[in-house]
């Protein structure tokens, strides 16, 4: 199947968007480029007769610009709103004291930029998006994780916990969005699950009672430990940069066996902690239902633990500030 050059279309949707000054024509554009009769979508449908490796390859540039064209026309779409609003103002209200404008704007709180990277970085490797609620049961946080009614990690001095048979909390971690997903869904599955979290920390330099992870979820045929390896050698790699080295020492999580942490070699020379992984204990694919024989990998990060390394911050409390001396920076 002779390739078409999607640059050229790309080039061309820009031009038609540049002329389109209403919401019509916008949709015109959505349909021509991005309709089910569009080139793109007859390209899409050509994939399952390539190659295996030219399957990836094309198929990643129909999704790239899929995407790049969806994120232009929303965002010309909110543009043309503005000036519409900003046009009904003018004429209807003479009070000048009013600007809704402001040509400040606004900014992505560092957080929300520092996740938004891991999850790009996990999304080019075939990752997707996995949400769950923040309010969760106890039986998703530890039992079918493997977390034994005896673990410190459920005593309420560790726990926030909402009522008082203790069967109802906030989530200590984001791994329970992995047991929802893998309670629907059969593998293969590679997902990451950013989010909110909650545990009953006193807070100091690096801890809080409230923070941000990402943890992963790789499920699928003859999945190994070096798979898992590899995988968080090249997040780190596009994280901090290629000169960064990894070292996995052993360490013990109820839901992995065999577990690690990963240390990377920073800028004093010395090694730092910043994730914990492991092979998926069998027992929390028995409890979701799995096949006996399953395997895949997980792993859990801190956010403001990546934000804090990148860029030298050296108390956590910082990012909840909201010190505009601060969040500026960035």
């Amino acid at each position: 199947m002779a390739e078409i050059n999607l640059d050229k279309i790309y080039s061309s949707f820009l031009l038609a968007l540049e002329e389109s000054d209403d919401e019509d024509s916008l949709s015109r554009i959505h349909k021509e480029f991005l309709g089910k009769d569009s080139v793109i979508s007859k390209q899409r449908k050509n994939i399952s007769k390539l190659s295996d490796l030219d399957k990836k390859k094309f198929g990643n540039k129909i999704k790239d610009i899929t995407q790049k064209i969806s994120l232009e026309i929303q965002n010309k779409k909110i543009n043309l709103q503005k000036v519409a609003y900003k046009n009904r103002e003018d004429k209807e209200n003479s009070d000048i004291s009013i600007d809704w404008y402001e040509n400040t704007g606004s900014k992505e709180h560092i957080i929300s930029s520092v996740m938004d990277e891991v999850v790009q970085i996990f999304s080019s490797i075939g990752y997707t998006v996995a949400h769950g609620p923040e309010a969760e049961t106890s039986w998703h946080n530890f039992d079918a994780l493997n977390t034994p009614v005896w673990h410190p990690a459920r005593y309420e001095s560790d726990t926030l916990y909402i009522d008082k048979k203790l069967q109802n909390l906030l989530r200590t971690q984001t791994s329970t969005v992995q047991v929802r997903h893998m309670k629907d869904n059969e593998p293969p599955i590679y997902i990451v699950s950013p989010g909110r979290v909650y545990r009953s920390d006193q807070l100091d330099s690096t801890h809080s009672p409230v923070f941000h992870q990402i943890e992963g979820l790789a499920v699928d045929d003859a999945i190994s430990f070096t798979d898992l390896k590899g995988t968080l050698e090249f997040f780190v790699k596009e994280f901090f940069g290629n000169n960064v080295k990894t070292k996995f020492i052993p360490h013990f999580f109820p839901f992995t066996e065999p577990s690690a942490e990963v240390l990377v070699s920073w800028k004093d020379s010395n090694w730092l902690e910043i994730l914990g992984c492991g092979m998926v204990d069998p027992n929390v694919f028995e409890n979701v239902g799995f096949k006996k024989g399953t395997q895949g990998f997980a792993f859990g990060v801190g956010v403001e633990r990546l934000a804090m390394l990148r860029h030298n911050i050296d108390h956590i409390k910082n990012f909840y500030d909201n010190d505009l001396r601060f969040l500026r920076q960035f």
